[in-house]
C-alpha cells in the first residue's frame, strides 16, 4: 500500500482528438460558396451580423419586465438594494445594543 508522495504525482491525462475523416477539399469549397454567396449578398456576412437579441431577457421575465413598465432602471433598482442593505445594517446595530449588550 502506497501513501501519497510528492516525487511520484501522475500528470492528467490530456485530451487528444482525432477525427475520423477530414476532406480539406470539401472544407474549400464550402468556403469559397460561402465567400461568393456573401458577395453577391445572398448571405450576411458574419462580421456584418449583429444579433438582435438586446432586451430579449427582460422580455422573457415577468419582474424585470414589470419594473421597466414602472420606468425602473439599473441606477434606481442599485438605490433600492443599497437602501435596504442600509436599512437592515442599522435594525442589526439597534438590535446589537439593545439586547445583546450586556
Amino acid at each position: 500500500m502506497k501513501l501519497f508522495s510528492f516525487y511520484s504525482v501522475r500528470k492528467p491525462r490530456q485530451f487528444e482528438h482525432k477525427p475520423i475523416y477530414w476532406d480539406p477539399r470539401k472544407e474549400a469549397l464550402e468556403d469559397r460558396i460561402r465567400r461568393v454567396k456573401r458577395e453577391m449578398g445572398e448571405e450576411e456576412a458574419p462580421e456584418d451580423y449583429k444579433p438582435s437579441i438586446k432586451g430579449t431577457f427582460v422580455e422573457g421575465t415577468s419582474h424585470l419586465k414589470k419594473s421597466l413598465e414602472r420606468g425602473d432602471d439599473i441606477r434606481n433598482r442599485v438605490y433600492k438594494n443599497m437602501r435596504l442593505l442600509l436599512i437592515l445594517a442599522v435594525l442589526g446595530v439597534l438590535f446589537w445594543y439593545l439586547f445583546l449588550k450586556s
